[in-house]
């Protein structure tokens, strides 16, 4: 064999998950590996369920994943070769039309392959020697007509005229093999190399399926998870770099990928090491990339306000700590989360208390942090704004004083703490947000505040 050719043979019959594309990603990495090509052939031969929408489907989940395929076929179009094939091998003995019982569900006549009755042995890159008496499978049927091929009979004839030299699926396609071993015998093709690959096992450790909550893989897409991260992670699924290393990018992939260290034992898809991995992507990202990307899932109203503020740079700081996808940054918008870094909160006093205290408590803390701060000059910073702050923490409590400071400058329960929210918003409005609180007069007691 020449130069390697590998090939994903999707049926556009339905949404495919994730496990689905591992096998696309596998064999990707390692026709890139290998300075080779990587076909995408669309098996829509199956007329009835084959839908335009699920192959624009698969077709748009390859470009997310950007694994960019070197030819492109459509199985439905092969049909005057696969007609020439069928009509050569009955009319050479290797196949012939058979009479059929009439039934509900059987035709009064197929095409069946005549069976040698051989033993069939093939070398698996992953598996090894495998060796099967084709006795039990009888004569088979390769077509439901001369126009209609099945399974077996175009795969084998697609394969060869595509030049596929390696042939990367399912372990659940190693049953399939012997028939194709037979029919490549019978029409003189070469047999490609074959790698059948562990499945993909839910937690259960069943087959991954959309029964069992498989998700189609553009539901990763728009869950805000990134294209690299999803083809780190499948690549993972059932291969072993041989290193410590789990995070790759794509062209580290496809220099480290070999079909020699593929496990043979399923693999369990883990959706909380794909979190983490997509994490560590986000963190890998530029401060500008990283909020290009969370501008589509941002609401309006935020973009605009962080532009128009220039604190976009600081809010993508924010969102790198707690998020694990962009999804998590769209669910924290949308609660508010990332109002107050443009607009001045309104909150009830009763936030200020620290753990269910009094809320009286708290501001006589305010206002002393509130003079700490005022005499601070122009450097200011979140720094700055800690040393001047932590000392009267330390002795009063840092619950009691940051407690209050958070909420005040927040108005959330939850949110970063005072010192890096001072230092993003500023002198003049952590100031201002603090007097708020407080009263627009810092002589008001705490019973007329609290009133």
């Amino acid at each position: 064999m020449s130069a390697v050719v590998t090939r994903f043979a999707p049926s556009p019959t339905g949404l495919l998950h994730s496990g689905n594309y591992r096998t696309a990603v596998f064999a990707y990495l390692f026709a890139r590996s290998s300075g080779g090509k990587f076909v995408l052939r669309i098996e829509d031969t199956d007329r009835e369920r084959s839908k335009p929408e699920y192959e624009e489907n698969i077709i748009e989940s390859l470009q997310w994943l950007h694994l960019e395929y070197d030819e492109r076929y459509r199985q439905s179009e092969h049909g005057t070769r696969h007609r020439e094939v069928l009509e050569k091998l009955i009319s050479s003995g290797f196949a012939y039309l058979s009479k059929e019982e009439a039934g509900d569900t059987k035709r009064n006549e197929v095409i069946r392959f005549k069976n040698p009755n051989i033993r069939v042995s093939f070398e698996d890159a992953i598996r090894g020697t495998v060796s099967m008496d084709t006795t039990d499978l009888g004569d088979f049927v390769i077509a439901k007509s001369i126009d209609e091929p099945l399974f077996h009979l175009a795969v084998v004839v697609d394969d060869w005229d595509e030049g596929i030299t390696h042939v990367i699926r399912g372990e659940d396609h190693i049953s399939n093999t012997p028939r194709q071993i037979l029919i490549q015998q019978a029409i003189g093709a070469q047999t490609p190399v074959y790698a059948h690959l562990p499945l993909v096992l839910s937690q259960d450790r069943s087959k991954l399926s959309k029964r069992r909550g498989a998700k189609s893989l553009l539901e990763y897409r728009d869950s805000g998870y990134l294209p690299e991260a999803l083809l780190n992670y499948m690549a993972l699924i059932g291969w072993n770099p041989g290193t410590e290393q789990e995070i790759f990018s794509k062209d580290e992939l496809c220099h480290a990928f070999s079909l020699a260290q593929i496990q043979k034992s399923g693999a369990i898809f883990d959706e909380t090491k794909l979190a983490w991995i997509n994490r560590e992507h986000m963190l890998r990202m530029s401060p500008e990339a990283f909020w290009e990307h969370a501008e589509e899932f941002l609401t309006e109203e935020t973009v605009t306000m962080l532009d128009a503020k220039n604190l976009w740079r600081d809010a993508v700081g924010l969102m790198r700590e707690r998020a694990s996808t962009f999804g998590d940054i769209r669910t924290a918008d949308l609660a508010g989360e990332y109002r107050y870094l443009y607009e001045r909160p309104v909150l009830p006093v009763s936030f200020l208390g620290w753990k269910g205290e009094d809320p009286s408590h708290a501001l006589p803390h305010l206002r002393q942090v509130l003079e700490l701060l005022e005499p601070l000059g122009d450097v200011w910073g979140a720094e700055t704004v800690k040393a001047a702050v932590w000392p009267y923490a330390e002795t009063e409590g840092r619950g009691q004083v940051l407690w209050p400071m958070r909420v005040a400058l927040s108005g959330r329960e939850k949110s970063p703490d005072p010192f890096v929210i001072a230092g993003i918003i500023g002198k003049d409005e952590t100031l201002a947000r603090l007097r708020a609180v407080l009263g627009s007069d810092d002589a008001v007691s705490c019973s007329e505040r609290l009133g």
